[in-house]
């Protein structure tokens, strides 16, 4: 039996059990469950905004700011090629 067969049976036998049934049904373990799962995403986004707050305050330059200089740059230098190639 594979990995997938064994964890398919136990998620069957699980479904089936009228206790866990009972559970699924309350509306506060379904909200913990929701709240539960979209921990990471939160963390993920704390974590971020830490990160550009802490960027601002000692007055450095975020990765997203930098790669927009960089196209600004990139565009500039298209512009004076084109200028260049008018003469």
């Amino acid at each position: 039996m594979s990995l997938k067969d064994k964890i398919l049976e136990t998620g069957v036998s699980l479904a089936q059990n009228p206790a866990l049934s009972k559970l699924v049904q309350d509306e506060r373990f379904m909200k913990l469950v929701v709240m539960a799962l979209s921990v990471p995403g939160r963390v993920s986004t704390f974590s971020a905004d830490q990160k550009e707050r802490f960027a601002k305050e000692m007055g450095l330059a975020t990765h997203d700011e930098v790669r927009e200089l960089q196209r600004q740059v990139q565009a500039l230098e298209d512009q004076v090629r084109d200028l260049e190639k008018q003469r």
